[in-house]
């Protein structure tokens, strides 16, 4: 089963000016514990070389690397898994594609979504957007925590909350019962990322230890 807590995606168009690679290695020495590379815009060689970069990476650090959308570029670098969308390749197909031991990710934005799922085989899913976010040209109206509670309560995959998330209104998703975060443009766009993310998993710690007590 996959496991993580702080999950960063690329976002250059909130970083620009800095090295992708830099950007998404800050990530990773402040503690995200899984990456994705997430370009919608770029020709498929622009981001293979992308994706070949952040695979070095993060075989250097041990943290796994999802590929969103693109499967044969993921296949290519050996990525550990994808992430899918609502509007993407069906998970089952894609599973044939990818074979039984790459992760696959999926994005969902109800219950129903993300019953079908688990149900569907995901290795775990994408929660949200729980706020307003511009990480994204297609977004959809956000779901808000009170998605997260229904997960809680009836989907046993793992599951992380993403959409909007920052550190002032983190708190309100650990709170309804989040235990893993995305972040992008709050992580990517920082001036100090490494710090950021210690952050935002010292709250995340801090959520987990108050449950437990």
């Amino acid at each position: 089963m996959v496991d993580f807590k702080l999950y960063t995606i690329t976002g250059e168009q909130f970083h620009e000016g800095r090295d992708l690679k830099h950007v998404m290695e800050e990530a990773i020495h402040g503690g995200s514990d899984i990456i994705q590379l997430r370009e919608k815009k770029g020709s498929k060689r622009e981001v293979l070389k992308k994706a070949r970069m952040l695979r070095e990476l993060t075989k250097k650090y041990n943290v796994p690397l999802i590929v969103n959308d693109h499967i044969d570029i993921a296949l290519a670098v050996d990525a550990d898994g994808i992430h899918l969308g609502q509007d993407d390749l069906p998970l089952e197909e894609a599973r044939k594609i990818i074979g039984p031991n790459k992760i696959i990710g999926i994005s969902t934005h109800s219950i129903e979504e993300a019953r079908e799922a688990e149900k569907g085989g995901a290795d775990y899913i994408g929660v949200g957007p729980i706020f307003p976010t511009n990480s994204k040209d297609d977004v959809v109206d956000p779901v808000t925590t009170s998605y997260i509670k229904e997960v809680m309560n009836e989907i046993t995959i793992p599951f992380v909350a993403i959409g909007g998330i920052k550190l002032h209104n983190v708190d309100e998703v650990l709170e309804a019962g989040a235990t893993r975060i995305c972040a992008i443009s709050e992580i990517v766009g920082s001036e100090d990322i490494k710090g950021t993310c210690e952050e935002f998993l010292v709250k995340i710690n801090r959520s987990k230890e108050s449950a437990n007590a």
